[in-house]
C-alpha cells in the first residue's frame, strides 16, 4: 500500500483532524485539548481571537507554532466583503495565505451563504490565497468552488454547533468522489463515531470545535477524536465487506461432520 500522505495546497500534515480553538474554557484547555487530539492544523477565528497583541492574553504563546499551523478563518463574515477584508487583515499580521473561508448565511442556520461563498472565492484566490470553504453538501456547488480554484471543499455535516453528526451520507459520498482537492468534513459532527463515519466514506479529513470543546472532559474528548480519525481512515483503505440482504454463514460450510 502506498504511503497514505494528507496534503492541503502545500501543507502536509501528520493528523487528519483539524480542531478549533473557540469555545474552551481559556487557552490553557485550548492547548491541552490540541496536543491530545494530535492535530498539527488548528483554526483561529481572526475577528475573535487574539493572535497577535502582546498586551493581552494571546493564544499563540501556548501553542508550539513549530508544530503547530494556524488556520486563520472567517468566522462571523455574513457577506463577502467583511471575509475578504478579515483575510486581508489575516495576510497583513501573519503573513497567512493558507486560510478557511465561510461566509455565512443567517444567525440562526450558520448554513453557508453560497453565492457570497463563492463570490469570495474567485476573488481570494486571484489574490494568491489557499483557501479551504465551508459550504453546503450540494455537488453541484462544491464543484464550482473547485473549479474556481478551492484548495479544499469543507461540506457541513449538519449546522455548525448542533452535534447532529452526518445527516446526508449521500451527498457527502458524491462530493467524495467528484473532487480532486480535499474534501473535509466541517461542522455538525458530535461525537467520536461521527468524525469515523465521515472517514470511512472516504473523506480526507475532519474539522471538530463543538465536540470537543463542549464535551464533559474536552481533553479526553479529543484523544478519542484523535483514535476515531485514524481508526476511520483505516477502515476507508482496507475496504469493507460488501453488504448483504441475507445472512451468510461466517463458518466454512465444507468438510462439516
Amino acid at each position: 500500500m502506498k504511503k497514505d500522505i494528507f496534503k492541503v495546497a502545500n501543507k502536509v500534515l501528520k493528523s487528519r483532524l483539524i480542531v478549533g480553538t473557540g469555545k474552551y474554557k481559556n487557552f490553557k484547555e485550548t492547548a491541552s485539548a490540541v496536543e491530545a487530539s494530535g492535530a498539527d492544523m488548528v483554526t483561529v477565528a481572526v475577528r475573535r481571537v487574539n493572535i497577535i497583541d502582546k498586551k493581552k492574553p494571546i493564544l499563540t504563546d501556548y501553542l508550539n507554532l513549530n508544530k503547530i499551523i494556524l488556520l486563520p478563518n472567517t468566522a462571523g463574515c455574513f457577506n463577502s466583503n467583511e471575509a475578504l477584508r478579515t483575510l486581508r487583515l489575516a495576510r497583513e499580521m501573519g503573513g497567512w495565505k493558507l486560510v478557511k473561508l465561510e461566509v455565512l448565511g443567517d444567525k440562526k442556520t450558520l448554513y453557508p451563504n453560497m453565492i457570497e461563498t463563492i463570490k469570495a472565492t474567485k476573488t481570494l484566490v486571484k489574490e494568491g490565497f489557499k483557501v479551504m470553504v465551508y459550504c453546503t453538501d450540494d455537488p453541484l456547488l462544491a464543484k464550482k468552488l473547485e473549479d474556481d480554484g478551492a484548495a479544499a471543499i469543507m461540506p457541513l455535516a449538519s449546522p455548525i454547533g448542533s452535534g447532529l453528526g452526518l445527516q446526508n451520507k449521500i451527498n457527502i459520498s458524491l462530493i467524495i468522489k467528484q473532487s480532486k482537492v480535499p474534501v473535509i468534513i466541517d461542522a455538525g459532527i458530535g461525537t467520536a463515531s461521527d468524525a469515523t463515519i465521515a472517514m470511512e466514506l472516504g473523506c480526507d479529513g475532519v474539522l471538530i470545535n463543538s465536540a470537543i470543546a463542549n464535551a464533559k472532559n474536552p481533553i479526553l474528548m479529543a484523544s478519542a477524536f484523535k483514535d476515531a480519525v485514524i481508526s476511520g481512515r483505516k477502515a476507508f483503505l482496507a475496504g469493507r465487506m460488501n453488504k448483504n440482504y441475507l445472512a451468510k454463514a461466517s463458518s466454512p460450510t465444507k468438510g462439516i461432520i
